[in-house]
């Protein structure tokens, strides 16, 4: 039976009460650990996390590989996709589209993203994550670290970040991989869905957007280009190598770290689930230029709109759709991944 829109903002989970308030500082609190533990200066001196996960490996038998906290997050992060995923089923499994959607992303990150990383490490390779791709996931497309990987996994990753992506957003849009591919997108798809309605639509919000999603993939360009610069010239250029550095660790600190995790996934009951993915992240913003370019588009009923508000209240990456069906608009936006 899918649940109704009404009880929407009388939960105190998804409606900004103290509840979701105690959520979201412990979702805070657990990446600042994941990401910077230990952290002297607040009185911890042990990775509490690696703790735990050695603790944990050991109790079950794992080998010393898979008893990182590493490991143990993307376990988490993986199990709360699958009980997301059942949750969105569901509330809509009614829909043809929301089925698809759930059952590909959560198998993508269940086979993809968690078992093939760990089958590599069983058999003494390195870990690779298949379903992410450069500029997201911007070590992808360093050279110290694809030049490392056989040629098939070099070969998926280049054609997919470079090619295949192209060609699949100009005809399908973005949301082949932000909503059917993504572990950041499909955690907002599953575990978040409670909080998809606390998307800000507002006009101020939607002009932050398009200046700093921009800016971050300028920067993942940039850092990118410093990186394989690096790699050429570096060794005459010790200078120039450590300012290499710097910008590759900054850059990994600010949007890896801080932005993508602390921030993108940490602040989710109170400010909705794609603050990453419509302000910061790289992917979504190439693919946001080849959507606008391609022939995705979401068309409206025209003069069909009774203006209820529902479409603009839960979508997701804060687009105000109502306004786009009253005016008899097509949705053309380049954050949209529905």
């Amino acid at each position: 039976m899918q649940a109704g829109l009404m009880n929407t903002y009388q939960h105190p989970v998804s409606n900004r009460s103290g509840v979701a308030w105690a959520l979201s500082g412990l979702l805070l609190a657990a990446y600042v650990l994941l990401y910077f533990g230990p952290l002297p200066a607040l009185g911890i001196h042990s990775d509490l996390l690696q703790s735990l996960a050695e603790s944990i490996g050991s109790a079950l038998g794992l080998p010393d590989f898979l008893r990182s906290k590493w490991f143990l997050y993307g376990t988490l992060y993986t199990g709360a996709m699958i009980v997301g995923g059942l949750f969105v089923l569901r509330r809509h499994g009614n829909s043809r589209y929301q089925r698809i959607r759930t059952y590909s992303v959560v198998g993508v990150q269940v086979l993809m993203a968690f078992l093939l990383p760990s089958v590599l490490q069983v058999f003494g390779a390195k870990e690779f994550y298949f379903s992410y791709f450069w500029p997201l996931k911007i070590e992808y497309l360093y050279p110290t670290v694809i030049l490392k990987q056989p040629f098939l996994i070099v070969l998926w990753s280049f054609a997919g970040s470079l090619v295949v992506f192209a060609l699949l957003g100009y005809f399908l849009g973005k949301r082949f991989y932000c909503s059917w591919v993504c572990g950041c997108g499909g955690l907002a798809n599953t575990f978040g869905e409670p909080w998809r309605h606390l998307s800000s639509k507002s006009q101020r919000a939607w002009s932050i957007e398009k200046v700093s999603i921009y800016t971050v993939l300028f920067l993942a360009l940039v850092t990118t280009a410093i990186v394989w610069l690096n790699w050429g010239i570096g060794k005459d250029l010790p200078a120039f190598s450590r300012f290499a550095f710097e910008v590759q660790g900054w850059y990994g600190f600010v949007v890896g770290a801080m932005w993508a995790g602390v921030i993108g996934v940490g602040l989710y009951p109170l400010t909705g689930t794609r603050v990453w993915c419509r302000f910061g992240c790289p992917m979504a913003a190439l693919l946001g230029l080849v959507q606008k370019l391609g022939r995705f588009r979401i068309t409206v009923k025209k003069d069909m709109c009774i203006s209820c508000g529902n479409c603009s209240t839960y979508c997701e990456m804060g687009i105000d759709v109502r306004q786009y069906a009253m005016e008899n608009k097509d949705v053309k936006r380049a954050s949209c991944v529905g």
